[in-house]
């Protein structure tokens, strides 16, 4: 049975210089569902955020290369990248520092030295949100294809006029119904109307 997103493990990007943060931050992370990938600069967190679009990640601040606050707008400047969640994570405290984190685009602020407990809690929170975000644009994408066959739909629609067939748009001649049938999700059952009922009948019988 497929596993259900609920339960699934969910990926998260760590990405921290402090390499003793790093494992303490996997040993944490690690048991409660997470698959947990390091990198210690901000050009290889870029690089893995950008190929792998996981859907959780906490940055330090204070990195090689790119810091945390620019991975931040770099992340939620980026289409492909904005509904990863992310948790900056520093050794920076005051009111100062945690708006210029959340203003970079961060979705959560923890200081260092940071406690197993909230950042375990912490992660579990950003990880609903990345589920419900995804589960999110799944419904619009279902919803943006129904459209799509709806629209086909508009417009003119060359029909023949005694055979009642459509033109596809590969110029050849359907039955109406595998026609609709194909660009919507009507179904068909046929039958037969009174007024031809009694049509058929009165050939049948000769009159």
């Amino acid at each position: 049975m497929t596993e259900s997103r609920t339960t699934a493990r969910i990926r998260v990007l760590v990405a921290d210089d402090d390499r003793i943060a790093a494992r303490i931050l996997t040993s944490v992370l690690a048991p409660e569902r997470f698959d947990v990938h390091v990198v210690h600069d901000g050009e290889a967190a870029w690089a893995h955020l950008v190929a792998e679009r996981p859907p959780l990640a906490i940055l330090d601040w204070e990195m090689p290369g790119l810091d945390g606050p620019e991975l931040c707008r770099r992340v939620r400047a980026t289409p492909e990248c904005m509904g990863i969640y992310v948790i900056l994570l520093t050794g920076r405290e005051g009111r100062a520092n945690l708006i210029e984190g959340l203003s970079a685009g961060a979705d959560d602020y923890v200081t260092k030295p940071f406690d197993r407990e909230e950042i375990q809690v912490r992660a579990q929170v950003g990880a609903r949100v990345a589920v419900l975000q995804q589960g999110l644009a799944d419904r619009v994408e279902e919803l943006q294809q129904a459209l799509a066959k709806v629209r086909q739909l508009e417009g003119f629609i060359a029909i023949c006029s005694y055979c009642k067939r459509i033109r596809s748009d590969a110029q050849q001649w359907e039955q109406m119904e595998h026609y609709i049938s194909d660009h919507s999700h009507a179904r068909f059952s046929h039958g037969v109307c009174p007024e031809c009922f009694e049509t058929m009948r009165n050939e049948f019988e000769g009159v």
